[in-house]
């Protein structure tokens, strides 16, 4: 019951956002796709999450599985958040594709994961989203520690 009314919260607030989003446009623009590609982008994918718990709420986790309790549900929303606020403070001095690649695989461990898929995943998903935003989408990207390297 909590998980529809909370995702359908959700929602409502990333289709605003979304409304929002669109109408920006900056007077000058270094980047092909503009400043709200991104924006749009998760907007989207945060709305298709959470359509598909309104819709299909038993997804979420298994008929085995023991419901969260309320602290443990708002310790990890905690944890999410300082993950989020250290990937920002090391954005620049460590580069996307590191910061992006432990705050994967910190967000795996966080929700479950094994050590060997997690690492793999954020090694991919961290190369693999640099690729995209700065190769095909022609978004300027730091490197950071592997400035070295120049994909």
């Amino acid at each position: 019951m909590y998980h529809r009314l909370f995702a359908a919260c959700l929602l409502l607030v990333s289709a605003c956002l979304a409304w929002i989003a669109w109408g920006y446009h900056a007077p000058f623009s270094y980047e092909p796709v503009g400043p709200r590609a991104y924006p749009l982008l998760l907007l989207g994918l945060l709305a298709a999450g959470a359509l598909l718990i309104v819709c299909k709420p038993t997804l979420e986790r298994g008929a085995d599985e023991e419901t969260l309790s309320a602290p443990a549900v708002l310790g990890k929303v905690g944890l999410c958040l300082l993950l989020l606020l250290a990937m920002a403070a090391l954005f620049e001095l460590l580069g996307f594709i590191v910061t992006s690649s432990l705050f994967a695989l910190a967000m795996c461990r966080l929700f479950g994961g094994r050590w060997l898929h997690g690492a793999i995943l954020a090694v991919v998903l961290g190369i693999g989203l640099y690729l995209l935003f700065d190769r095909i989408l022609d978004v300027p990207l730091p490197l950071g520690v592997l400035a070295g390297l120049e994909f």
